[in-house]
């Protein structure tokens, strides 16, 4: 039986602390190899639109997952197939626009849980659509915040992104009227734009920030000036083979220099202990995210467990001829 698992259905039964665990934990059995992860790769349409596709397989709980999704005439549509690696069959079509929103979210929590100084209190969010509201609602889940700031380019969108997450959250979410402003002084920057020039200037940065970059995922583009990189004592990618390939903010900071790479290092091997975080407090560390597959098969098996729980989905007919045959 095929579930198809709509928008409202992943909102109805998906929670962030869920999302937190899930990608937790597969990006521990990542750094095992028990959970295999193919990078992103892209068609570019006719026009100016895209097709991406990515999947990950984790064989110690036998699924696999591909996340498809197309970007076209800016609008953007999510789908994520789950299969059952002993039957080969598929479970699941999910609709995954707001999973995608809280897995790139949760990742960036648990970056915060791991390499954010202990007592960071004052978050800074730049950017305020549906990533941003993810993105500091995971980094308010792995710290104990008091404060938080937000800038975006539209004022009204801004106050209203504000008031929202205020609520959200429990504490006090100020507007900012530039990205400077919200920055300076916060332990904890998150970027969650669409931007191709930076947003984020390393001259507005205090030491021993914590700085989660999730907007840009085009080698061309980036959220972060030179300035921010360099700054960076310790930098921590999802997948460094995905990031050679996309990470604007790391291709072009590091203009062609290899040994740049070198130092490096995963999510997945920061949580499982295999490398070092951050050591000092002064430290600035730099979680850049490009968004792995991985973490879309986490959140799509807890997402189609606890559909089938509650008796919510609705089956699809696909190979039933061959099934009856």
């Amino acid at each position: 039986m095929t579930l198809h698992i709509s928008e409202a259905e992943v909102r109805e039964v998906l929670t962030m602390p869920q999302a937190l665990e899930a990608v937790e934990e597969i990006s521990r059995k990542q750094s095992t190899g028990e959970v295999v992860v193919h990078p992103r790769r892209r068609f570019e349409l006719p026009g100016g639109g895209f097709f991406h596709y990515m999947a990950a397989a984790d064989y110690s709980t036998g699924y696999v997952a591909m996340k498809q999704y197309t970007y076209v005439r800016g609008k953007l549509r999510f789908l994520v197939p789950l299969y059952e690696m002993a039957t080969g069959d598929l479970l699941a079509q999910i609709e995954a626009d707001y999973m995608g929103q809280l897995r790139t979210g949760a990742a960036s929590g648990v970056a915060t849980k791991y390499l954010a100084r202990k007592d960071s209190r004052v978050a800074a969010i730049i950017g305020t659509g549906g990533q941003a509201k993810t993105q500091l609602e995971a980094v308010a889940a792995a710290r104990k915040l008091e404060s938080a700031r937000a800038y975006g380019r539209d004022a009204a969108k801004r106050e209203k992104f504000c008031a929202e997450m205020s609520g959200r959250i429990g504490i006090p979410v100020d507007p900012c009227s530039s990205a400077a402003e919200a920055v300076r002084g916060a332990d904890i920057v998150s970027t969650a734009t669409t931007a191709s020039q930076p947003v984020v200037r390393g001259a507005d940065l205090s030491p021993g920030t914590h700085i989660n970059a999730i907007g840009a995922n085009h080698a061309h583009k980036r959220e972060l000036d030179d300035e921010a990189v360099a700054s960076a004592d310790v930098i921590v990618v999802d997948s460094v083979e995905q990031s050679r390939q996309e990470a604007g903010d790391l291709i072009i900071a590091f203009h062609g220099d290899e040994i740049c790479w070198t130092g490096v290092k995963k999510l997945s091997e920061i949580v499982a202990g295999k490398a070092n975080g951050r050591t000092s407090d002064t430290e600035v560390t730099l979680f850049k995210s490009n968004g792995i597959a991985s973490w879309d098969l986490a959140v799509a098996v807890k997402v189609y467990a606890l559909v089938r729980e509650k008796g919510l989905g609705r089956e699809l007919p696909l190979w039933s001829d061959s099934a009856k045959s």
